[in-house]
């Protein structure tokens, strides 16, 4: 049983890494994966209440996660629909390449981690081509883009998909995290745009045409659904650390107040003039295949860790390495070829809270690793996956241009987090 179900996940991941080459979406190849780890683990364990048991335990914790995901991505949808992010990007007017880089690598690095690193990546990949008509350069940017939005989204536990699990787990704290983790993760950014920067020249070549767009919000409308938004996503935090409650919780009612608040602020006009700026727009506009993605990979971790291949797993690392530092450095270069979501949610059931309590030196370093770490090949996060589907970015391309940049800025990363906690703890 437990090599049949190791099989069919390996078979599983082969098929998510070489999407694009198979032409299967990843979230039909996770579901399936998923399922059949579950439908062999039934079959061959002779306790089918004991199954059924084990398997809701696991969707429950699983529900907690892709709800928090709806909800987040339905308000970034809201704000998108309003044109709200035009009252960030519409200030960039500077065509010095170097200067502009920066502009893009700083604003990526924050707004990723109020957002999320997908939507922000899709956000500034978009200006880019706005701004940028060369493609060759405009793919060099968007390739900082990627770099600057997973370094951005690994010190925020709202940022990445990963933080958020550690988060939900009690693996890590909100301040806590930003505290040990900012300063790594802005190293992970500065030594590749640094390294950029020394060799790039010259200004851009903005498009022909500029595209215009139809303006169906007024300033106001734009900038209370932007700052609403913000507030909204930020006070999850505090919403955890005042009530402790799971931040799906939190998501949900801020999700609901913003709902209220667009509905009051768009209550004069007609029905077909608001539709779209609604938040039952937003939820059709919402990524479906990314969140059944996660939930079938999440089953097929929960799978493993029935069937004992986690913990198996935890020994041999132990007895094999044992240096945490190693551990984590090795799971965030794997993060590169395989999703980091599966990586993350198989360690957290690798070690316990009491083996290692919340805000261990090894949870942020994980948190470090597996955001960042996906950016080394253009695969290996959603940001990079984004980005290749915008831009059409080659595999080879990203391997050549980019990679080294973020593994360069993956180690510079890792060494700063090291040092910083030698030094203060």
């Amino acid at each position: 049983m437990s090599a049949a179900i190791l099989v069919v996940f390996i078979l599983g991941y082969l098929a998510i890494a070489f999407e694009h080459s198979i032409k299967i979406n990843k979230a039909a190849s996770a579901l399936i994966t998923g399922v059949v780890c579950w439908t062999i683990y039934a079959l061959n364990y002779g306790d089918e209440h004991a199954v059924a048991h084990k398997l809701m335990e696991r969707l429950g914790e699983i529900s907690g996660i892709l709800f928090f995901l709806l909800g987040a991505m339905t308000i970034v949808e809201l704000v998108d629909a309003h044109d709200a992010f035009e009252v960030i990007t519409n200030r960039i007017t500077t065509s010095n390449k170097g200067k502009l880089l920066l502009i893009f690598g700083l604003i990526t690095f924050f707004l990723s981690a109020v957002l999320d690193n997908l939507t922000t990546t899709i956000v500034m990949a978009s200006l880019a081509r706005k701004l940028i008509a060369k493609k060759e350069e405009r793919l060099l940017f968007v390739g900082i883009i990627v770099i600057a939005a997973n370094a951005g989204g690994a010190w925020s536990p709202i940022g990445d998909v990963t933080t958020t699990m550690l988060w939900i787990g009690n693996q890590i704290s909100p301040f806590g995290l930003v505290k040990r983790m900012i300063l790594p993760s802005l190293v992970c950014l500065v030594v590749p745009l640094w390294i950029v920067l020394y060799e790039l020249k010259g200004d851009i070549q903005p498009p022909e045409q500029a595209i215009n767009r139809s303006k169906s919000t007024s300033q106001f409308e734009r900038r209370a659904v932007l700052t609403l938004g913000l507030l909204a996503l930020l006070a999850v935090p505090v919403f955890k650390t005042w009530t402790h409650l799971p931040p799906v919780m939190g998501i949900m009612l801020t999700l609901g107040l913003l709902w209220m608040a667009t509905e009051l602020i768009h209550s004069g006009k007609d029905v077909e003039d608001k539709d779209f700026l609604s938040v039952a727009y937003a939820l059709r506009k919402v990524d479906s295949p990314s969140i059944l993605f996660f939930l079938g990979i999440l089953l097929c971790v929960a799978a493993l860790q029935s069937a004992g291949h986690l913990l198996s797993a935890a020994q041999w690392l132990e007895k094999t390495i044992g240096n945490q530092t190693i551990i984590i450095l090795a799971i965030g270069l794997l993060s590169s070829v395989v999703d980091n979501v599966p990586l993350v949610a198989a360690v957290q059931n690798m070690y316990s809270l009491q083996q290692l309590p919340t805000d261990h030196y090894f949870w942020h370093f994980l948190a470090y690793a597996a955001g960042t770490g996906g950016s080394i090949l253009v695969i290996g996060s959603s940001a990079g996956v984004a980005a290749m589907g915008m831009e059409n970015i080659s595999f080879f391309w990203y391997l050549k241009r980019i990679s080294l940049l973020a593994l360069i800025g993956y180690f510079a990363g890792a060494g700063a987090y090291i040092l910083q906690y030698r030094i203060f703890g």
